[in-house]
């Protein structure tokens, strides 16, 4: 309980610094909100019970009705326009307030999100947080409609209506001070214990999303797998924990309500006895008698509307939670303030004394312990060695996807962990084994990391990556969506889109990630051509399976369990007895011969 108030707290904290930035829009909505309700629910009473009085007090002849009655009839007028006139800037103010904060919020939400480390996002869905995000911004929308039509109007019908009729029926208005003071009470203590209900059964629909998300992205692993019937199953047990979860909320909110609904009765029959017997008993005028009654009637109308705005707050609270949840999380990877850009001179690169291990890793499990490497300028580097060894996780922290627990990182002397992220990672092209491809156009894809680049430069480096042919085969060419991931394209294409886009970007530093692991032989042999070009004069970190890919390299690492087994060029690699040749004959055969 004490965890999901400490959430609830935060959130509106991140909805009230939104709302705070648009205060002029949120505050014209509170006054505009204010006078709706004082001059239509409040003021027309109180000039009705004046004409009731002035009934009450002798007929009037025909001739003096507008005489008698004129100036409570244009006081009834100006009153109406004035309500309305509020009611349309209550919702132009309103609506401004919630536009304009829920922009603020998406940004934020997008500013974060983007800068959390892999870490964070290995651990989530992708479609679960894009839920999220919506949800987020769909309860500040909710929230602030909620506020501005329903909190205010509840807060000043309690306020106007003690205002307007303590001092014509103080005992009346004592008794209804106690009757509320109980209602504001029940209605806390039960909300509060539904709001792990509404958090819960929000929780139940993300993962419901994520569930969906994940089935549809890897939609052609579960027809080609003939799985549909057993991802029906999954995504039906998580259909029914979301079934069993607004069940439970449900049934929690109609308790509450019929508690509540039981004092509101209690205030009514109260108003009807003094209504009945006001004049009898204490000489109250007729026109305090209708003014009581409507006060009355107006502010339990309001109050049963408590009820749905409790659920309605709370609800809202519990769609925002696993956002909230997530904003707070420490970035795992943080610039310090005022960090300077990278400046890459000649791309010398020195890993000193490294020590890693992922966050989530049982202690002592580390990747590297005290690792050393050094890469002078230019030099291009293979990385090799089985699965697990590390030459991914080293490319990554070169990248500063994740930060080192010792050690550091230089760049031309310079510790890349006192750099900005941005600057580091625009100095280094990097190819993953995986194509990073956005549901864009070709040209959008591989101008990506030089959005200005012209026309001919992307020609150019499509057609040094072996791309160009494909490309021009295609009916938009360069202007064809590729589809989510590049799903359009072969896992051939795609490669050779990461790879001119690499080209193109034209960074002093190299990053290659099992960049021809995808392409047939032929293609394999005009990318390596091209691959060896843009190589030349930089700084480069090769990791290949293919160990022909890396063979005429300058420099083999041969990494096993994050340690350097060995280090040299293939040719004397490969004579030396060690790991590399045991390697380098697996993938020729020699070690079919030996048998």
């Amino acid at each position: 309980m004490a965890k999901s108030r400490s959430v609830t707290r935060d959130t509106f904290g991140f909805y009230w610094t939104a709302t705070r930035a648009q205060w002029p829009w949120f505050l014209g909505a509170v006054l505009s909100t204010l006078g709706f309700s004082f001059f239509l629910s409040y003021m027309n009473p109180y000039l009705m019970g004046l004409v009731v009085d002035q009934v009450a007090a002798g007929r009037t002849a025909a001739d003096e009705v507008f005489a008698v009655f004129g100036s409570l009839i244009a006081g009834m007028l100006a009153v109406n326009i004035a309500g309305q006139v509020c009611s349309k800037l209550q919702d132009y103010f309103c609506a401004k307030t919630t536009i304009r904060g829920g922009y603020q919020l998406t940004t934020m939400a997008f500013d974060t999100l983007s800068n959390q480390s892999m870490t964070f996002y290995s651990n989530r869905f992708g479609g679960s947080l894009v839920a999220q995000v919506q949800r987020f911004i769909s309860a500040y929308t909710t929230l602030m409609e909620c506020f501005v039509y329903a909190v205010i109007p509840i807060v000043s019908a309690v306020v106007f209506t003690i205002g307007m009729l303590v001092a014509d029926v103080p005992l009346y208005v004592g008794f209804l001070i106690v009757l509320l003071i109980v209602y504001v009470f029940v209605v806390y203590k039960l909300y509060t214990r539904i709001l792990p209900e509404n958090a819960n059964a929000a929780a139940a629909s993300n993962a419901l999303s994520g569930q969906l998300s994940d089935a549809i992205t890897n939609i052609m692993a579960v027809k080609t797998s003939g799985r549909e019937d057993w991802e029906r199953e999954r995504f039906g047990k998580a259909n029914d924990t979301v079934l069993a979860a607004d069940s439970r909320r449900m049934r929690a909110n109609i308790r509450c309500g019929a508690a509540t609904s039981t004092i509101i009765v209690m205030i009514m029959g109260l108003c009807i006895v003094f209504v009945a017997g006001g004049n009898a008993w204490f000489g109250i005028t007729p026109g305090i008698l209708v003014m009581m009654f409507n006060y009355t009637y107006s502010l339990t109308m309001q109050f049963n509307r408590l009820s749905s705005t409790f659920q309605t707050l709370n609800r809202s609270i519990g769609d925002a939670h696993d956002l909230t949840v997530a904003l707070r999380e420490p970035l795992l990877v943080a610039d310090e303030p005022d960090a300077p850009n990278l400046v890459v001179g000649n791309g010398e690169i020195d890993f000193r004394d490294v020590s890693f291990h992922y966050p989530d890793a049982p202690e002592g499990a580390n990747v590297f312990t005290r690792f050393n490497l050094r890469i002078p300028a230019g030099q291009r580097v293979g990385l090799v060695g089985r699965s697990g060894s590390g030459k991914t996780t080293l490319t990554s922290l070169l990248l500063r996807l994740a930060d080192l627990q010792q050690g550091e990182i230089l760049i031309d002397g310079q510790n890349i962990a006192t750099t900005t992220q941005a600057s580091l990672r625009r100095q280094i092209a990097y190819v993953p084994q995986e194509p990073l491809l956005f549901h864009r156009t070709i040209r959008d894809n591989i101008a990506y990391g030089r959005p200005d680049a012209t026309d001919a430069e992307i020609v150019d480096a499509a057609e040094k990556a072996n791309a160009l042919e494909f490309i021009e085969k295609l009916p938009e060419g360069f202007d064809t969506l590729v589809g989510e991931r590049g799903v359009k394209l072969s896992g051939g294409q795609r490669q050779r889109i990461a790879i001119a886009r690499a080209i193109l970007t034209d960074a002093p530093l190299l990053v290659l990630d099992e960049a021809t692991s995808a392409l047939d032989s032929e293609s394999e042999k005009l990318i390596q051509d091209a691959l060896k070009t843009l190589m030349a004069g930089r700084t480069s970190l090769v990791i290949a399976h293919r160990l022909s890919t890396v063979a005429s390299l300058d420099r083999i690492i041969v990494l096993q369990d994050g340690r350097i087994v060995e280090d040299g060029r293939h040719a004397d690699l490969v004579n030396a007895g060690g790991a590399y040749e045991k390697l380098w004959d697996r993938q020729t055969g020699a070690f079919l011969e030996e048998e």
